[in-house]
């Protein structure tokens, strides 16, 4: 071998070593620095012509594991997602208060029919009078609270999701900018691992705010694909955007880069932005949805008790509220019996009217008084009270009163009934807790009834998949057919309604219901909504609560009623006896029967609507109430249980992923030792041939 050779030989050795050492020295000075990646050299030897002729560096490369990558990006984005939503759903359930505390919200109806049996005990007494009321307020303002809070954390998500999202557009316009910075230091064969270690820490932190797809380009650099494989960074980068409505449920969509191709909804299945979105488009609308059941049916057991009652003296005028029907459908239906009596100061019935559903008469004072339909029932009312009293019917509310001074209006619920509630509570004539609007969505309605919706009226759809990507938007419109019959065919067709995504069911108290079908099992929401139930008249979501923004606002409706609140003498403690001998008082006042219905109100078995944890159910309030608050604290459990669950698979993903690029201090001191050792014998070598060249001039 020639001494240039040997010169050639041992420079190529000193120059792999001395690269070798600037390796090891980065790696040991960043031995603490995070995100960063050990760094090792590659090397090989020069041959020519079957000679070796010393060594090259072929790269300087990053110590990775692509299989540990993609589990800690897994476990990071499943790790954010619960972490969030046990959060969020944690600070819900603090809104209902401590169980074990007499503030908890659902101690607070019971303390409310504590209070009404006290007062079954004296009802003369103005100061439990004062105090049942008192705390039916306070159950009612607490729901409002709730709800409004709820709203709030709603709107809170949705600021914090648009910025994520702000955030996941930087990150990925900057891990595709650095991809040109690694493709070109790749292409010159310079160390590009600087770039991959920032780029690799911008994909970590990607990876906790959405769930993401990462693959090696061939030349250097990373492609960012979504879930179901759109590609968000590689060649350009895409934006993504947060699109939500106030009615329909939030996704996000993305903007092909350059503006090349068509906008598009992607799925996000983990990830922060998952987990809020979960909270946003489900449990917090489903929480406030059952929050708005459990009220609405609890105060309409206590209106139930109410309207069955009477206050003594009875009052001047019973006025009822909008049902959303008009009176002849509202009266269509109706079985059994009730009576309506007008009574003096002391109780007496001076004038009794039985109402027969049944045969469609009057009885009034004991005498036949004549046919009714439910068309003429106003004009035929009016004439069997003459001249003691008078009905009305304006704006959709009945209205009974009473003609002279002095008297009152009694009702006797008898056997009427109609969608689980009989005459004086349908109408809500007695009301005790007011609603400024449709609360309860039993509409008594039946298929041969006429649904009230003028034909060529609209009523859109949003349709979602489980995940929350929209699947289609469905405009319905109202047919020219007549019934309630043909307004479900309309809605449960196939082709022009919802009909290949499920079914809407009136049940036999006229409640309307989408039931979602598999596979998809997608989620209705209501986009917009022009129908009107005759004139001024409810719309069609409102009527029979369609759609989020129908429900989740029942829990801030209520409202006890303004006239007995100002007034607790007209607090409807007791009952009308149709028993007594004529001339004696059918209303006393020390009565306390109506009270006792009052508290045990919560005890009667009544049918919820689905919402929330709980499907179609039949039973008392107090036990839905002990089941929805369980469902609550049962919900935030298990929240936690998953985000420590996923924290935990995080913690042993990283350990694994780090072991395998973090820095081991006492492997670096050995690759030092090596490489120091490799440079002192190429040093050597070169010195020698030096030495040996001198020699040789010497010679000559």
């Amino acid at each position: 071998m020639s001494i240039n050779a040997t010169l050639r030989t041992a420079g190529s050795g000193l120059m792999a070593a001395q690269t070798g050492l600037r390796a090891v020295s980065d790696n040991i000075s960043n031995v603490n620095t995070p995100g960063y990646v050990r760094k090792e050299v590659e090397q090989r030897p020069i041959v020519v012509n079957g000679v070796g002729m010393g060594v090259e560096v072929t790269a300087i490369k990053r110590v990775t594991d692509q299989y540990l990558q993609l589990a800690s990006y897994t476990a990071s984005s499943d790790s954010a997602r619960w972490t969030s939503y046990s959060e969020y759903l944690d600070n819900a359930q603090a809104l209902f208060g401590n169980p074990s505390d007499e503030t908890f919200f659902f101690n607070r109806l019971d303390t409310a029919y504590a209070a009404f049996a006290a007062a079954a005990d004296d009802p003369s007494s103005s100061l439990l009078r004062s105090k049942a009321l008192a705390d039916v307020e306070d159950f009612l303002s607490e729901a409002s609270r709730i709800n409004a809070q709820l709203n709030e954390q709603a709107a809170s998500i949705d600021v914090r999701i648009s910025n994520n999202v702000e955030r996941v557009n930087s990150l990925l316009f900057e891990i595709n900018r650095l991809n040109a910075d690694i493709s070109r230091a790749w292409l010159i064969e310079q160390d590009s691992s600087g770039s991959e270690n920032i780029q690799s820490g911008l994909v970590d932190e990607l990876s906790t705010l959405l769930n993401v797809q990462v693959t090696k380009r061939v030349g250097g650099g990373v492609d960012i694909r979504s879930a179901e494989g759109v590609k968000l960074a590689g060649d350009g980068s895409a934006t993504l955007s947060y699109e939500r409505t106030e009615s329909t449920k939030g996704y996000i969509k993305a903007f092909p880069a350059g503006g090349i191709g068509s906008p598009q909804p992607i799925k996000v299945l983990a990830g922060e932005v998952r987990g809020l979105l979960d909270l946003r488009n489900d449990k917090l609308p489903s929480m406030s949805d059952q929050l708005g059941e459990f009220v609405a049916k609890a105060v309409d057991r206590l209106n139930a008790a109410h309207n069955a009652s009477s206050s003594v003296p009875a009052p001047a005028t019973l006025s009822g509220k909008t049902s959303g029907v008009d009176l002849a459908t509202a009266l269509g239906g109706f079985t059994g019996r009730t009576t309506v009596a007008i009574t003096d100061a002391a109780g007496v019935i001076q004038h009794r009217v039985d109402i027969d559903f049944d045969t469609g008469n009057f009885t009034v004072n004991g005498a036949p008084g004549g046919p009714f339909t439910p068309g003429t029932f106003i004009a035929d009312l009016n004439i069997a009270l003459s001249p003691a009293g008078s009905a009305a019917f304006v704006g959709g509310a009945l209205s009974i009163s009473a003609a002279s001074p002095g008297r009152g209006v009694a009702i006797d619920e008898g056997t009427s009934l109609k969608a689980g509630r009989q005459f004086s509570h349908y109408f809500g004539l007695n009301d005790l807790v007011r609603s400024n609007g449709l609360s309860t969505y039993e509409t008594g309605l039946s298929p041969s009834d006429l649904h009230g919706f003028t034909p060529g009226e609209q009523i859109k759809f949003s349709l979602t998949g489980q995940d929350g990507k929209p699947l289609e938007d469905v405009t319905v419109t109202v047919p020219a057919g007549l019934f309630m019959s043909n307004l479900l065919a309309a809605l449960n067709n196939p082709t022009t309604g919802v009909g290949s995504y499920g079914q809407f069911q009136l049940d036999a108290n006229g409640a309307l219901a989408f039931k979602p079908s598999g596979p998809l099992n997608a989620s209705l929401s209501v986009a917009s909504d022009t129908t009107r139930r005759g004139v001024g008249g409810p719309s069609m979501s409102v009527l029979f609560g369609i759609g989020v923004l129908a429900r989740t606002a029942r829990a801030e409706m209520f409202v006890a009623n303004p006239q007995i609140i100002s007034d607790p003498t007209k607090l409807a403690l007791g009952k009308l006896d149709l028993t007594t001998p004529a001339g004696q008082p059918a209303l006393r006042a020390g009565d306390g029967r109506g009270a006792l219905l009052l508290s045990t109100s919560g005890d009667v078995n009544v049918r919820f609507q689905a919402s929330g944890s709980l499907g179609d159910v039949n039973m008392t309030v107090s036990r839905y109430a002990s089941e929805f608050g369980g469902s609550i604290g049962r919900d935030a459990a298990g929240a936690e249980t998953r985000k420590q669950s996923a924290a935990a698979v995080l913690t042993e993903a990283t350990a694994r992923r780090q072991a395998v690029e973090g820095v081991n201090l006492d492997e670096e001191l050995v690759r030092l030792t090596t490489y120091q050792q490799a440079f002192n014998a190429s040093a050597r070598l070169i010195q020698a041939a030096n030495e040996l060249f001198d020699t040789l001039v010497r010679m000559v």
